[in-house]
């Protein structure tokens, strides 16, 4: 079979992003740890605790689904990921950092619930945030988009859908990522999100990949 030749293809290059992808994958897993450690152990972890069994939710559920909480302080992460020059862009390119019009940083989620979210193949691309007081908005913050996070072709919960069942009879599509953990409680093991957007024709698509009925 001929193959098509690219005279643009650069494997040095090739090297170098596959290179960039699993370091960015590496620092999302890290911050996810550091989400769930500090659910377990920061001072203010009781009211989280509380917050969690308010909505019914048993400590197994959050363990499995590796629920966390981004303390409400400005640099909880970035003390413990943005280490030299190169992590510290690296943060802010992935949008663990923000920074402001005077070129300080600081962490983007604070005070908030975390939902790491997974792409079909398990590796952590982005974060939601929940609020746990009503005064508080927006009630769900998102990742922005990044170079390895693009929330219009994503699922929450598809991969965990796919871990535990190897055939999907079918799936459900629900709102939000409370929506989805809390069905699970009740071995409705099925359910995704989209990520803040619209159900798109990806969603739909990404879908019926996996399953006849949705």
């Amino acid at each position: 079979v001929p193959r098509e030749q690219h005279s643009n293809y650069d494997p040095t290059k090739a090297a170098q992003k596959k290179q960039q992808a699993d370091n960015d994958f590496e620092l999302m897993e890290q911050a996810c740890k550091l989400f769930q450690v500090a659910l377990r152990k920061h001072p203010d972890h009781d009211q989280v605790i509380d917050y969690l069994k308010q909505r019914g939710l048993s400590g197994e559920i959050a363990k499995a689904w590796e629920i966390g909480f981004a303390p409400d302080e400005w640099q909880y992460l970035s003390d413990a990921l943005a280490t030299n020059p190169q992590r510290s862009q690296q943060c802010l390119d992935l949008k663990l950092t923000t920074e402001n019009e005077r070129g300080k940083r600081y962490d983007f989620f604070r005070g908030r619930l975390m939902f790491p979210i997974r792409d079909r193949r398990g590796r952590v691309i982005g974060f939601g945030g929940r609020v746990m007081q009503a005064e508080q908005s927006p009630k769900y913050l998102n990742s922005p988009e990044t170079r390895i996070f693009h929330k219009g072709s994503e699922l929450y919960g598809l991969h965990r859908a796919r871990t535990l069942h190897r055939s999907l009879k079918r799936l459900v599509v629900v709102e939000g990522y409370m929506d989805v953990v809390a069905l699970s409680q009740f071995e409705i093991d099925y359910a995704v999100a989209s990520l803040g957007t619209a159900t798109t024709p990806d969603h739909v698509q990404l879908m019926f990949r996996n399953t006849d009925e949705i």
